[in-house]
């Protein structure tokens, strides 16, 4: 050991790298979570560490709806694995696709970015509740009349974003469609049947802008 490294390890004021790496060292052995628990997975158990799943009540299209779900458990993951609402899809998984759109209390959210113990005491829209009996609600007719999907990933988070967008902005000029649509992207380029199915959809709008559901 060099003379350099003996003056490192002697003890003094502050951390020495060496000391720093020693610690963190010995800190990451150590779980975060101390609590274990057991499960049989083909018949040989299995040690998980982790809080165990929590009771969650979820108001999605006007009912309530109970899950147990661990509190890392996203609202995206609580639609679609617990309560069978496949509408919003996983694309990107990160909050820039827009793909995972549903609305949170009326306003366009990212749901693979929201955690489902947060969305409690929230209202939560999925497209599944636009259509109503067997009707399109404007803007999915919209949608279908201007051929504004191709393989179908992106429609439904770009519907309930321009739901969300017309209900703010009922007649939208080119510039706001554009800026206002901005979180959702198409990997099949049809941003311009998109446009177009939002200017028939504004042109639908009752007085006011508002729409039902």
């Amino acid at each position: 050991m060099s003379s350099s490294d003996e003056r490192h390890d002697k003890p003094g004021p502050g951390v020495s790298r060496r000391g720093f790496l020693k610690g963190t060292g010995i800190a990451l052995t150590v779980p975060i979570v101390t609590g274990v628990r057991v499960v049989e997975v083909k018949g040989q158990q299995v040690k998980l560490f982790g809080p165990t799943k929590v009771p969650v009540t979820l108001e999605v299209n006007g009912a309530k709806r109970a899950v147990n779900v661990e509190p890392r458990v996203t609202l995206l993951d609580a639609l679609r694995n617990e309560l069978e609402l496949t509408g919003a899809k996983r694309v990107c998984d990160r909050g820039t696709c827009g793909a995972c759109t549903v609305h949170m209390d009326g306003k366009a959210v990212y749901s693979c970015s929201v955690l489902a113990v947060d969305a409690q005491g929230r209202k939560i829209t999925t497209v599944e509740s636009l259509e109503q009996n067997g009707k399109l609600h404007p803007v999915q007719q919209a949608f279908v009349d201007n051929d504004a999907q191709q393989c179908g990933f992106c429609t439904p988070g770009f519907v309930m974003a321009c739901k969300s967008f017309l209900d703010k902005y009922p007649n939208p000029t080119p510039d706001q469609v554009k800026k206002g649509l901005g979180g959702n992207t198409c990997r099949c380029g049809t941003y311009v049947g998109v446009k177009a199915a939002v200017a028939q959809a504004a042109k639908s709008a009752p007085r006011g802008g508002r729409r039902n559901g």
